[in-house]
């Protein structure tokens, strides 16, 4: 093949019609010919030398020439030519400059043709997928239509007009089947630039996808007067979606709902008959999560913010309606709300109740040597704690009924010294443990604190100094999707994370691993509302001098 004997536009009318084809742009396919060009002529000519091709836009005409720079001392003989060479060539070159010779015409060979052919689709292919992942990355969260294409292994290919999608078989809802040429609704949950090219990625059964569906059916949330404010799903099944109105003279269940049920019918055929339960948002978690377990009745919420968990008691008769089959209704509202729920009938409160005042009166039985009456009493009066009783104001003991100044007194001295002598066998313990003076002189940890410490191998401050706060005080993980609760070694003492992170920090600041006037520092800005100082200085520590000194190092 010559290109000087072919017509001259003709490599334009090719590099136009693959572009129209491609929906590309035309100079991406005239530069990939140039670089196929430029290939094939390195072939003939040398796959050493530097040959440039260049297709004029206009005209057509190709050009193809040799680079070569100017030196002092040439290396390659292929890419380089000396100082006085190339004024041979040009007189008023400089050492830097390039000396370019025109080559002239050649006429391709088929392997070099092929060649070139390759190398043109392979860029055209590369500018392709760049198109399409720059024209989906910015739609990740949106619906799109399209039509099935074909299944490979369960997941549904999906024609989306300028390219392909894939919908994995689980982001499918359940009892789905589809067939070629089928039309298709679904969320694009993901677009990825990967070496194959960009992947689209949809999902059918993303809590996003009902969302959008509303929005698309519901022209008050397109608008912004009702916002989804949370949504979970059990694809196929049920889903709850909660939702508020910034127009207090619109009903957003009811805007959700449609006249006769139309908007959320039409969502509902869309999730393959989805049951759909729309609910008012509210702030108040308490309220939301009454709102979020209907159709049940809730009698009482008690809500442990430390923890994250929701306790729920519910009417006997309501306990199958709050758990739902198969435990749904109340896994969708933990969804929805974010908290751990337990249900608890009345009957089963009452009983818990029953057994922590039982509890709680033996041993004020056991501890200050009363009869059941004067336990009861002090249970009833709300006191749960030896520690309550030893160091409560004398008049609050003293304004029981049934008690006077002489009883309240009595019995501060009993509980005292209950607390003395159970304070001492921890003492004792801990030592027979191995717990060092360091460690049980040090102010804030109670003798129980100690001990419970020293059951755990921490018998030293050093020890104590290098413990996290979540291994004090507990937290709340994420394993495989499911919240997990991480007991702490001193959370049965009512040990927060904020309290845990101050002990630590002032057994390091004791230790000499952190300077005061930082931590006083630190604790100035926490106090201004930044961030948490110490939590940001304990990570440090943890990362830079905890680990040294675990090792046998020091601190400088």
């Amino acid at each position: 093949m010559s290109v000087t004997s072919a017509n001259r536009l003709e490599l334009l009318q090719i590099a136009d019609a693959v572009a129209r084809e491609k929906m590309i742009d035309p100079d991406l396919v005239i530069e990939a010919m140039e670089d196929s060009l430029g290939k094939a002529a390195k072939s003939r000519y040398g796959a050493e030398l530097d040959i440039r091709t260049h297709i004029d836009r206009k005209s057509g005409e190709l050009t193809m020439t040799r680079h070569r720079q100017v030196v002092e001392e040439v290396e390659n003989h292929f890419t380089e030519i000396a100082l006085e060479d190339a004024r041979a060539i040009r007189p008023d070159v400089n050492i830097g400059d390039e000396i370019v010779d025109p080559l002239p015409p050649m006429d391709f060979g088929r392997i070099a043709a092929q060649s070139a052919k390759q190398v043109i689709m392979q860029k055209v292919r590369e500018a392709e997928r760049l198109r399409q992942y720059e024209e989906f990355k910015d739609r990740v969260g949106t619906i799109i239509n399209g039509v099935v294409k074909r299944t490979e292994y369960g997941n549904v290919i999906v024609d989306i007009g300028r390219g392909e999608a894939i919908l994995r078989r689980d982001q499918l809802i359940q009892r789905e089947a589809y067939r070629n040429g089928d039309r298709i609704r679904a969320l694009i949950r993901d677009v990825r630039h990967e070496t194959r090219g960009p992947q689209v990625f949809l999902s059918r059964t993303a809590p996003e996808f009902l969302a959008e569906l509303f929005k698309m059916e519901v022209p008050e949330i397109y608008d912004g007067i009702i916002e989804i404010k949370a949504v979970a799903r059990d694809p196929g099944s049920r889903a709850k979606m909660g939702v508020i109105s910034y127009d207090n003279s619109i009903d957003p269940v009811g805007a959700c709902v449609g006249m006769r049920g139309s908007r959320v019918q039409a969502v509902v055929a869309e999730l393959q008959g989805e049951k759909i339960d729309i609910i008012p948002w509210s702030a108040d978690p308490a309220t939301f999560l009454v709102n979020a377990l209907q159709p049940a009745e809730v009698a009482k919420v008690v809500f442990d913010e430390d923890s994250d968990r929701i306790e729920v008691v519910v009417p006997d008769e309501q306990l199958s309606l709050a758990i739902g089959r198969r435990g749904q209704n109340v896994r969708l509202a933990s969804q929805l709300t974010g908290f751990d729920i337990d249900i608890l009938t009345e009957a089963q409160e009452s009983e818990r109740r029953q057994a922590e005042f039982a509890e709680k009166s033996q041993l004020f039985m056991d501890s200050l040597n009363v009869d059941e009456m004067v336990a009861q009493l002090l249970v009833a009066e709300g006191f749960s704690t030896l520690e309550e009783v030893a160091y409560v104001d004398l008049d609050e003991l003293a304004s029981i009924d049934g008690f006077d100044e002489a009883t309240a007194e009595e019995l501060q001295a009993r509980a005292r010294e209950s607390l003395e002598e159970l304070n001492q066998k921890a003492i004792e313990r801990a030592k027979s443990l191995g717990a060092e003076e360091s460690l049980l002189g040090f102010e804030g940890l109670t003798p129980q604190m100690i001990e419970a410490l020293a059951e755990d191998g921490i018998k030293t401050l050093e020890d104590f100094a290098q413990c996290a706060d979540w291994e004090l005080a507990g937290d709340i993980t994420v394993v495989d999707g499911k919240r997990m609760k991480e007991e702490g070694l001193l959370e049965k003492f009512d040990v927060d994370l904020d309290e845990a992170r101050h002990l630590v920090m002032r057994a390091r600041v004791q230790l000499g691993w952190v300077d005061q006037a930082e931590l006083d520092a630190l604790d100035a800005a926490d106090g201004e509302g930044g961030e948490s100082g110490e939590e940001e200085l304990a990570a440090e520590v943890a990362e830079d001098t905890v680990a040294d000194v675990a090792a046998g190092g020091e601190k400088d």
